[in-house]
């Protein structure tokens, strides 16, 4: 790519694009702050946009500072993460709040290096923070971003379902080396690919590189890799894990095993499920066959650094007026 269109000839009109268009999104103004931020970033991972404004306004007026979520059970987190999909993100955020309270005076930290040592935070969200909450310069590879790079610089439809290397590399060489103006661009990139350089309907007429595109330029070839992954929900664990902790969520108290065995009527499945969530640490087990929302420390397992495939998909950014939805068409889980 950088060796047919020099890298500088994109970042103006990216930015000024995203000057004229990014979306006015909560996340992306001073007031958020880099608590703001990281809370968008995890709900925003395969979630889009609408479906998580309301939760996360919620969530911030509830919890307005790390400390203040650190200081609830974590099954209070999970109660409020709703129908966001892929509760364990709730358990996540929980645990990196606990230790910004423990380690950092409650404050989010500034650092890649002590963003990326919190627990339930992998390379992306750690770019991500770092950019958009403190206007650093990091490569912020999402699905959105790694789609523009691909058509723009290397011709093809799509890029390849994981991130690799090579993709990285040229991530790094497509970012300015002005750190304001990294930040910009990160925040630019990953807009227009939430916008305009979508996964199903490009509006190449739309696109402010439009004429540098290798992929437009090439007659837009299509897609001759792997086939792209879809994603199922009926009749999945998932769907059943998102039943058993729909009905956790609206309880008051612990709930027993037979109002549970009503929600799928395959025993096998649902005790799998079930299973499921008590190892990711969703569910606690108590005496005499009852179940409730966790109200201890989530397990090591419950805490896991996030998938680093090119699934985190979403980021905000409050001071750079720029964030990412999912690509339309797409629809969220529920349950993961």
């Amino acid at each position: 790519m950088t060796a047919t269109i020099p890298a500088a000839a994109l970042h103006s009109p990216v930015i000024a694009w995203f000057e004229a268009h990014a979306r006015d999104l909560p996340w992306r103004r001073p007031e958020a702050g880099p608590w703001g931020v990281m809370v968008s970033e995890f709900m925003l991972q395969q979630t889009p946009v609408n479906r998580v404004l309301p939760v996360y306004e919620q969530w911030l007026a509830r919890w307005p500072r790390p400390a203040d979520l650190a200081a609830d059970a974590p099954g209070e987190a999970v109660r409020a993460w709703g129908r966001l999909g892929y509760p364990r993100r709730a358990l996540r955020l929980h645990g990196a709040a606990a230790a910004i309270t423990e380690r950092h005076g409650g404050d989010v930290p500034r650092e890649h290096a002590q963003l990326l040592a919190l627990p339930g935070i992998g390379e992306y969200t750690a770019a991500a923070v770092a950019s958009f909450a403190y206007g650093q310069r990091h490569a912020v590879l999402d699905t959105n971003v790694r789609r523009v790079f691909a058509r723009t610089a290397t011709g093809v439809e799509y890029p390849p379902n994981a991130t690799t290397a090579a993709e990285r590399r040229l991530a790094r060489a497509l970012l300015p080396e002005d750190e304001d103006t990294a930040a910009r661009w990160a925040a630019a990139s990953m807009e227009l690919g939430a916008l305009v350089c979508t996964a199903r309907t490009p509006d190449c007429g739309s696109c402010p590189v439009a004429s540098l595109c290798a992929w437009r330029l090439a007659g837009k070839p299509a897609h001759e890799g792997p086939p792209r992954r879809g994603q199922t929900y009926a009749g999945t664990d998932r769907q059943v894990r998102g039943k058993l902790l729909a009905v956790l969520r609206e309880a008051v108290g612990a709930v027993p095993r037979s109002v549970l065995d009503t929600v799928w009527d395959e025993p096998v499945q649902r005790a799998r499920a079930l299973d499921g969530l008590v190892s990711d640490g969703l569910v606690e087990p108590l005496a005499g066959q009852m179940y409730r929302l966790p109200a201890g420390p989530a397990p090591a397992a419950g805490q896991a650094p996030e998938a680093e495939s090119g699934i985190p998909l979403y980021s905000g950014k409050p001071q750079l007026t720029g964030t990412v939805t999912q690509p339309m068409g797409v629809r969220a889980p529920t349950e993961g």
